[in-house]
């Protein structure tokens, strides 16, 4: 077999593999809450993101309340803000690892056209279903800001984290406690 064709196999395997959870989340509900438009906010919280630690390191919401986060990358890193449960966090990393395996992810930014990677392997673009766009996170470039805004739906204990590889097990995760 020639190297080529390893090359071939091995990409489509990943992108396989890939394709599967990502169906699967786009469906899924999440039982902690869901995504809502910033216009329906009754608060805003301001998150400032540092190269391995988040600023607060924890927020209090209520059960029903919907929460504008406006999230500051003052890094040198590419950092993520994801909104979930520690197990969640755990399998978010792994999908977080194959795309820096990818290429998709470098330290200070992501690639968002997979579709050149896939060119060479002889797939096309719609093979290459790699994309970081879950509800409940956003990746942020080193000197930018975003947005994500949250209707929480019941008394829980999550965690805020920034689950690019090694960056959870630094320390960037934040304590985000739901009251009823």
């Amino acid at each position: 077999m020639s190297l080529n064709s390893l090359f071939r196999a091995a990409l489509l395997s990943l992108a396989a593999s890939l394709a599967v959870p990502a169906l699967a989340d786009a469906g899924r509900g999440y039982d902690f809450g869901k995504p809502a438009k910033a216009e329906q906010a009754t608060r805003t919280v301001e998150i400032t993101l540092g190269d391995m630690y988040f600023e607060p390191k924890s927020v209090q919401v209520k059960a029903g309340e919907t929460v504008r986060f406006v999230i500051h990358n003052n890094g040198k890193l590419l950092h993520e803000f994801n909104l979930g449960s520690a197990a969640m966090h755990a399998e978010h990393q792994k999908e977080m690892q194959h795309m820096q395996e990818m290429g998709m992810l470098s330290p200070t930014g992501m690639q968002h056209d997979m579709s050149q990677m896939g060119q060479m392997a002889g797939m096309d673009h719609s093979q290459m279903n790699m994309k970081h766009d879950d509800p409940n996170s956003v990746l942020i470039e080193p000197g930018k800001s975003a947005e994500l805004t949250w209707t929480f739906s019941k008394a829980t204990g999550l965690e805020f984290a920034c689950n690019i590889p090694g960056h959870y097990q630094a320390g960037m995760v934040g304590k985000l406690n739901v009251d009823s």
